[in-house]
């Protein structure tokens, strides 16, 4: 999946939640197009008309345009006679008949990514309430974001270029790293979705299909070789996991009793000729 094709996905369901959560009857957003100071409004739920579709809104103009130059969300009470935005955009927001809006922007390591409107067919404030419930779900997409790109970057990383001796030991060092860290990544994504994602492209390091009649290792206990297999000791593998040294040996202990092997370095090797670890 492209990153585009992925910040996508992400808006689709966040305009679902975003009307869960506000109760505003219509939503819409699209992310901000690359190399480009504009969105792209893809994605739209509540609509009546196609007047918003594939609309691009540049930075600086309209309600999302003000959204983004500031990287702040905006609101207004009615679009139409607003003094607080320019009004390039009037006429597809006039057919589509919506008048109190909120432009909430996704922002990435302060980089606006995407863009979420809310609004209602009536001049009513949207009051702090609403505001916050937006900006919550757009929070949720920063995330889910954040964690995509540490994802695709940990992947492309891992991608050694094929070499001998020492040059090849590195690079499979490094792919053990990011496998690693990938897993880690897992426990922090509320949705399941994009965490069994996740965990699919950890599989892409490993073994096709574990060994026949390999030992069924619990994910704690994976994710706990997976930082030994990097050189992690004990205390560094509870840090990145959030787990307490004794956890740590617990997993570590059980792990080992089910590939049936007595010492860390055992396992380690046990799990990679199972196809468990890369």
């Amino acid at each position: 999946m492209t990153a585009d094709a992925a910040g996508t996905v992400e808006i689709v369901r966040a305009l679902a939640r975003l009307r869960q959560a506000t109760g505003l009857p219509v939503v819409f957003g699209g992310l901000v197009e690359s190399g480009r100071p504009q969105i792209r409004i893809s994605e739209l739920s509540g609509t009546t008309t196609a007047a918003l579709r594939s609309l691009a809104v540049t930075s600086g103009n309209g309600l999302g345009g003000k959204a983004v130059a500031l990287a702040r969300p905006c609101a207004v009470t009615d679009y139409s006679s607003s003094r607080q935005i320019s009004h390039e955009y009037d006429v597809p927001v006039a057919a589509e008949g919506i008048r109190s809006v909120v432009a909430v922007p996704v922002v990435v390591r302060r980089r606006v990514r995407g863009v979420l409107y809310g609004a209602l067919r009536s001049t009513r404030p949207l009051g702090d309430r609403t505001l916050g419930a937006a900006m919550a779900v757009a929070r949720d997409v920063e995330q889910a974001l954040v964690v995509r790109d540490e994802a695709r970057g940990l992947l492309a990383a891992a991608r050694p270029e094929p070499a001998g001796g020492e040059q090849g030991a590195a690079a499979w060092e490094q792919v053990r790293e990011a496998h690693a860290a990938l897993r880690a990544l897992a426990p922090r994504i509320a949705d399941p979705r994009l965490r069994a994602e996740l965990l699919a492209a950890c599989g892409l390091l490993t073994a096709p299909r574990p060994a026949a009649g390999c030992a069924a290792l619990a994910p704690r206990e994976l994710d706990v070789l997976c930082w030994v297999a990097a050189g992690a000791t004990n205390a560094a593998v509870g840090e990145r996991l959030g787990l307490r040294p004794e956890t740590v040996k617990g997993y570590l202990r059980s792990a080992m009793r089910k590939l049936g092997v007595h010492t860390r370095g055992e396992a380690v090797t046990a799990a990679r000729r199972a196809g468990l670890l890369p």
